[in-house]
């Protein structure tokens, strides 16, 4: 195994150099510092905390990285799933794990982020709901100095797992089932985030879907918006006959925005979220059990810890009508 003491002669520089690099110290040069990574990386150096975790019963500290800012509360059931999925399964797999919100690390570099994480002694890295422009995330996966699980983002490598449903195939089949049960031609395409991996995964089954029903399709971006999917249906569901929307929550906007107008239009969403079951009209989903994708999550970054490599995990979902009284108690 390196030492930082081959660390500090590969740099040239003192081993306290080494250490207060490790250790995030602020007076420290630009190119001083750059050496010290470049030797790092070089000799594929591990410090002694995290080799210590990596050889003990208890593995290294998994880091959890959400976004938990969303512009309504209800997407604190998927959240939450998320979280008690990944804590259970750390505590029977006796490792040790931290939650870091994005709001956190905003503003990092790669570089203050890797320094940030080693500090701690993380050896895994669980991210969640990944986007096009987390550039930050996207270099620390691309750059494999740490054993990631991405929820929900098309990236493998050698030290790299994805896991989720297979979103483009439950787009649509959700779709289908809707636009079929109803007889429906004109489609009003309610779409998520343009920066989202999941909505470029999602408007590509929608697509596929209405290529081969020979669909009429309308496509808007909702960004995940409950308040601009009713908005949307406000303006152009009059002159479409089915709303299929790539989340629930807009789903349940665009419903609403039905009832203001007084007219009836087929809706669909995405998400499985228990709330779906208290509008008042049944509307199919995708239902994804979150728990169980965060748990598998954790399995994944403990099996990349015990050297297998990276893997894309296709998780199940079902396609189901959300009914009030499937969901109290």
């Amino acid at each position: 195994m390196v030492s930082i003491r081959e660390v500090a002669e590969h740099a040239g520089v003192a081993i306290s150099t080494v250490s207060k690099v490790l250790n995030g110290y602020p007076n420290i040069s630009d190119v001083t510092r750059q050496k010290v990574q470049a030797a790092i990386k070089e000799l594929n150096f591990v410090p002694n905390s995290i080799a210590a975790a990596l050889s003990s019963k208890q593995f290294g500290r998994i880091a959890l990285i959400l976004d938990p800012k969303r512009q309504t509360q209800a997407i604190d059931q998927i959240f939450m799933q998320f979280l008690l999925g990944a804590l259970d399964q750390a505590k029977e797999l006796n490792l040790e794990v931290v939650t870091i919100f994005t709001s956190m690390i905003a503003g990092m570099t790669p570089e203050e982020l890797n320094r940030h994480l080693h500090s701690q002694s993380i050896v895994g890295i669980v991210i969640y709901s990944l986007s096009k422009e987390d550039t930050v995330l996207l270099k620390l996966i691309e750059e494999q100095d740490f054993f990631c699980v991405v929820v929900d983002a098309p990236f493998v490598n050698k030290k790299t797992t994805a896991i989720g449903v297979d979103h483009e195939q439950a787009q649509y089949d959700v779709a289908k089932k809707t636009i079929l049960d109803d007889h429906c031609q004109n489609v009003l395409y309610i779409a998520g985030r343009r920066d989202g991996y999941v909505t470029a995964q999602r408007l590509k089954g929608m697509k596929r879907l209405a290529r081969e029903m020979e669909l009429s399709l309308l496509v808007k971006q909702g960004n995940f918006s409950e308040r601009t999917a009713r908005q949307i249906a406000l303006e152009y569901a009059k002159k479409r006959d089915v709303i299929v929307c790539a989340s629930d929550l807009m789903a349940i906007g665009a419903m609403n925005a039905l009832i203001d107008l007084d007219i009836f239009r087929p809706v669909c969403g995405f998400d499985g979220i228990t709330l779906m079951g208290y509008v008042g009209k049944q509307m199919n989903t995708v239902r994804q059990d979150f728990y169980s994708i965060s748990s598998q999550a954790i399995r994944e970054v403990k099996r990349l810890i015990d050297g297998q490599p990276g893997r894309q995990v296709t998780m199940p979902y079902s396609i189901v009508k959300m009914h009030y009284k499937d969901i109290i108690c």
